[in-house]
């Protein structure tokens, strides 16, 4: 009989010391995710407790959303970029501008701000566009200028498209209409995926957004310096982890809404008013210029010197762009002037 060979005992001893490691590491790591959800937890719910809504809310089909209305006037709807809230108008000081003329409603999209973001639904442009739609009926206004600024540019065009009647004119500010590669799409879209982004983005994603916020907002500003009114944003309620994901859930749409929108500009029959800085260094303000020649009612505006937070940085040409639509629309003319402004 053969009996098999007994392992050296010191191979044993290492084996367990191996798996005690791991097994060590293991807790620690799942004790160190626990503390950053906790911590990112408590500073989400002192942000909203340092930053109450401002305004007045509005229940659509299961969401809430929070919005502001100031002035009188012609209905202007406002509607923010990915990762931003009603804040970054208000501090930008277009609102204050705007509601000396019109009736503006800015509008916390679907996750941002005070607004909820039923998980029951894939917050599309279209599906954006159709809630805003039901939500602006509710306050009775049945037709309005409407300004996006970056990726609420594309729910703009949505709202455009689907509800022409509604939408008199549009100012699409910094806005991506045509799909490019974007590896930085790609990264910021992890907290969006399912099971994974969900631990990612209640842990290690606050805080790794915390460490660059100075980088991402040279990023958007560049090439100039922002503005110190910015300073009112509202950081630490941009990276909630509840907004982070809604953020990045919109990343990952990015590309294929251009897809789906690319070939349908053309459509858009209401005067547009199309405004870009040439620095922008977060979308190619090429973008614009290609809109540009495919809508056939549109102005367009370089602003040089600027980047991507023209509001910010540019505000009273975001406004002349706003009294430019809205002249164009009051004369109906059937052909809107092309002329290119530097």
């Amino acid at each position: 009989m053969i009996r098999g060979r007994r392992r050296p005992l010191s191979n044993l001893r290492t084996n367990h010391t191996t798996g005690l490691s791991l097994s060590v590491a293991a807790a620690v790591a799942a004790g160190a995710l626990a503390a950053a959800a906790l911590l990112n937890r408590h500073l989400a719910k002192k942000a909203e407790n340092d930053n109450p809504p401002a305004g007045q809310f509005i229940e659509v089909d299961g969401a809430r959303l929070h919005y502001v209305e100031r002035g009188s006037g012609e209905p202007l709807v406002l509607l923010h970029g990915n990762g931003s809230m009603i804040q970054d108008f208000e501090s930008s000081g277009l609102v204050d501008l705007a509601a000396k003329s019109y009736r503006v409603i800015v509008i916390d999209r679907p996750g941002f701000g005070h607004s909820s973001r039923p998980r029951n639904m894939v917050w599309t442009p279209d599906a954006q566009a159709e809630l805003i739609r039901r939500a602006l009926d509710r306050l009775g206004v049945s037709q309005a200028i409407v300004l996006g600024h970056s990726w609420g540019a594309s729910v703009a065009v949505a709202l455009a498209l689907k509800f022409p009647k509604l939408v008199r004119g549009l100012v699409l500010a910094s806005g991506y209409y045509y799909p490019t590669p974007r590896a930085d799409v790609v990264a910021m879209s992890v907290p969006a995926i399912p099971l994974v982004g969900e631990v990612v983005g209640h842990t290690i994603s606050p805080l790794v957004s915390r460490l660059i916020w100075p980088l991402m907002i040279a990023k958007m500003f560049g090439p100039k310096s922002p503005p110190t009114k910015f300073e009112q944003f509202p950081k630490e309620m941009a990276l909630r982890p509840s907004q982070i994901r809604a953020s990045a859930a919109e990343s990952a749409l990015m590309i294929p809404d251009a897809f789906h929108f690319d070939d349908r500009y053309g459509e858009l029959g209401m005067p547009v008013v199309i405004i870009a800085g040439q620095d922008d260094r977060l979308i190619d303000i090429e973008q614009s210029a290609r809109l540009h020649s495919d809508v056939p009612r549109s102005a367009f505006h370089r602003l040089a010197g600027n980047g991507h937070m023209i509001h910010q940085t540019a505000t009273n040409e975001v406004m002349a762009g706003i009294d430019e639509v809205a002249q164009l629309a009051k004369a109906a003319k059937p052909q809107a002037a092309r002329e290119v402004s530097s």
